[in-house]
Formats: C-alpha cells, sequence, structure tokens
C-alpha cells in the first residue's frame, strides 16, 4: 500500500448566518478554495484526477452535485470530475479519507478532498421542511421507527444526552465556551490562522469590496458573564447557543497525493496521513461516537492517545468534546488550542478539512509531529484521522 500526502490546504474565513459571506454562492465559495489548492501546490490544474466535495444540504444551491457544479465555478478545466459527499457533519473528513485511500491504491496521483456549506443560502433542514410541507414523507421508515421505538433522532437532544451521563454541569459547559472564545481571540490576534485562511472577496453594504480574512463568528468581547447569561435551549437543560457551534458559511480543501504525485509536483508535503478509520454507534444519543472512533484508530496505528501532541475534536456542542476529554482521560491544553466551532462556526460540510487545515498548521507552528482528528456525526457516527507532520 502506497502513502498519501497533504501537499496544500487551507479553509475561507467562516461567515455568521447573513453575514459577510452570505452574498457569495456555495459553488463560487468552493470554487475559489479549489483554485487556491493548486496555486499553494504549484500544481497543474488539468492534473487533478477528481474533487470530492462535501456538502450536507445538498438542496437548492448545493443541490445538483456541488463538487462538480464548484469545478466549474472554478479555474480548473471541465475534465476535471467531482462528485459529492454526505456523511452529515464528517463529510469533508470522509472526503479526506475517500481521497487518501485512492491516491494509496494508486489509481489516481492527485485528488482533491474540500467541503462546503452556505447555512445563510442552504439553511440547516431547509430540504426536510419542505419535503414536510409537500407530504413527502420523513427518511425515517417504519423499521426504523420500529427499531428505535419512534424516536426522533435530534442532535440537541443527544447533546443533552450526553451532559447528563456524563455528568457535565452548567458552569463546565459555559467554562468550555468562553474558552474556545479565548483561544479563537488569542489566535487571530496572534496571526496563527494567516497561513491557513484563504481570502474571499465579499461585497459589504455600501456596495464596496473586501476581503474576508477574519472568523466573523468570534466574539472578541466574550466574557464567561455574558455566556452564562444565555438562556438554556431545552428547560431544565444544560446547553445553551453560547455553547453550541455557531451556523457558518464557509469552504475547506485539501489536495491529496501519492508518491508520484509529490515526485511529478517535487514540493515538500504538509503532512502524511498515517491512520483513518469512521465508527457507527447508537443514533439516539448519536453524537459520543469519536471516543470510540479515537480508541479504533489510535489502535490501527499502534499508538497512545499519550503519542498525539494535538488533537482537533469538533465542538458541535459543549458537552461532545468534554465527554470526550473526560472519558480519554485526555490534557485539554492539546485539545482544539485555537479555538473551535463554538467561536469559529460550524459550515456542516466543510468542518472535516477546515479542522484538519487548522490541524496542519497549528502543529507546524508548534514544531509538533502527531495531530488527531475527530468529530460527531449525524446518525450515531465519527471519522478519526492520525496526520504526521512531514
Amino acid at each position: 500500500m502506497g502513502e498519501a500526502y497533504i501537499v496544500a490546504a487551507g479553509r475561507t474565513a467562516g461567515g455568521r448566518r447573513g453575514g459577510r459571506v452570505s452574498g457569495v454562492h456555495p459553488a463560487d465559495l468552493a470554487g475559489k478554495v479549489l483554485d487556491e489548492l493548486v496555486v499553494r501546490a504549484g500544481a497543474d490544474p488539468a492534473r487533478i484526477e477528481d474533487v470530492i466535495m462535501g456538502c450536507v444540504s445538498q438542496f437548492g444551491q448545493q443541490s445538483g452535485n456541488i463538487g462538480r457544479n464548484a469545478v466549474m465555478a472554478s479555474s480548473l478545466p471541465e475534465s476535471v470530475p467531482a462528485t459529492s459527499v454526505d456523511r452529515q457533519c464528517g463529510s469533508s473528513q470522509q472526503a479526506l479519507s475517500f481521497a487518501a485511500a485512492t491516491v494509496m491504491s494508486g489509481q489516481m496521483d492527485m485528488v482533491i478532498a474540500a467541503g462546503v456549506e452556505s447555512m445563510s443560502r442552504v439553511p440547516m433542514g431547509a430540504a426536510a421542511k419542505l419535503a414536510h410541507e409537500a407530504n413527502l414523507g420523513s427518511p425515517n421508515s417504519p423499521k426504523i421507527k420500529t427499531r428505535y421505538n419512534g424516536h426522533q433522532f435530534s442532535q440537541f437532544v443527544g447533546a443533552e444526552m450526553i451532559a447528563k451521563k456524563y455528568n457535565l454541569s452548567k458552569d463546565e459547559l459555559d467554562a468550555f465556551g468562553f474558552e474556545s472564545h479565548r483561544r479563537a481571540i488569542a489566535a487571530t490576534n496572534g496571526g496563527a490562522f494567516k497561513d491557513e485562511i484563504i481570502a474571499v472577496e465579499v461585497v459589504l453594504p455600501d456596495g464596496s469590496t473586501e476581503l474576508h480574512t477574519i472568523d466573523e463568528g468570534i466574539r472578541f468581547d466574550a466574557s464567561l458573564d455574558g455566556i452564562r447569561a444565555v438562556k438554556l435551549l431545552v428547560e431544565e437543560g444544560r446547553l445553551t447557543a453560547a455553547t453550541s457551534s455557531q451556523i457558518c458559511d464557509g469552504a475547506s480543501g485539501v489536495l491529496v497525493v501519492n508518491e508520484r504525485g509529490l515526485k511529478e509536483l517535487g514540493v515538500a508535503p504538509l503532512a502524511r496521513i498515517h491512520a483513518m478509520t469512521v465508527i457507527g454507534e447508537d443514533p439516539v444519543i448519536m453524537l459520543e461516537a469519536p471516543i470510540n472512533a479515537t480508541r479504533r484508530v489510535l489502535d490501527r496505528a499502534g499508538m497512545k492517545l499519550s503519542d498525539i501532541d494535538l488533537f482537533e475534536v469538533n465542538e458541535a456542542f459543549a458537552s461532545v468534546p468534554a465527554a470526550w476529554l473526560q472519558s480519554l482521560g485526555a490534557d485539554p491544553a492539546k485539545l482544539n488550542v485555537n479555538g473551535g466551532a463554538i467561536a469559529l462556526g460550524h459550515p456542516l460540510g466543510a468542518s472535516g478539512t477546515k479542522l484538519m487545515s487548522t490541524l496542519i498548521y497549528a502543529l507546524k507552528a508548534r514544531g509538533q509531529k502527531w495531530g488527531l482528528q475527530t468529530m460527531c456525526e449525524g446518525g450515531g457516527l465519527a471519522n478519526a484521522t492520525i496526520i504526521e507532520i512531514l
């Protein structure tokens, strides 16, 4: 089996719902990422053999194979094919796994794994809402309803279930949310994101244009007291909007190559894919799977948790990474060192390669070697990936 190397990685700065990036069509937003990855790697655009694009809400402006539409909106030639992947929040992390497996097998030498989500233009749940209004039914079949006793699968319910299962208090979760902002503020002010962020031209209300390069969701005036004052999502619950990931518009991607591709490009790789896995668990509690996905990928790699220098665990809700820390006994100082989705936003299908880009540059900045990325996904799924900085 061959190797898979990441030779370029980047992401757009996140945009808030209805904010600075909301005026950009998702195909154009993703196309900008494709263009920049090719430039950063010094690759011939015609040599890209496939684009695998993660996207969750493949509806409206993100329908019709958003991956192919992104290629058509980019400077890549139309000879470059593309497909779109939905593994819920892990869609572009799964796109990376597919790209890595393809180049490792030798069937292709250069593949882009990417993701996009414009949650302003294609609101979460929009397709299900319209299907319900049109009386087109539900994805939960009679057999699914019987197997799970009619449970309504909900990430919000799952996040609260995890908080209760791991006895995570509201105070603990509020502190986690504040720390996400504190780290994101420090990272932004310290220039930690400058190499990973891909500038996007946006139109301002007065008609002028500007490059968008700073994550719009960060609350630079965040305070612990302010976070504690936010209303609970559900009565008697423990989570609030301030301890949940932000709705976000964004795109991200990585260019993955094998030894032949690396030789052709003549560039030094950023990182090597060392191990990867995906796991399925209880779809009712839903968001707990990153814990065992981490155990499985470490076992596949023959590594211990203490071998890993930095972790990126998606902050879908504060209870998810907090439970992950508690269950595995991981060092919180190694986790989401530049903040997470609570501060930076969670552009669903783009979050996988977004977190991977952040992980790569955070490791490089610290002169560290091993990184692990994992995230919870709808349906009780989780991907996990270990990388080695080269």
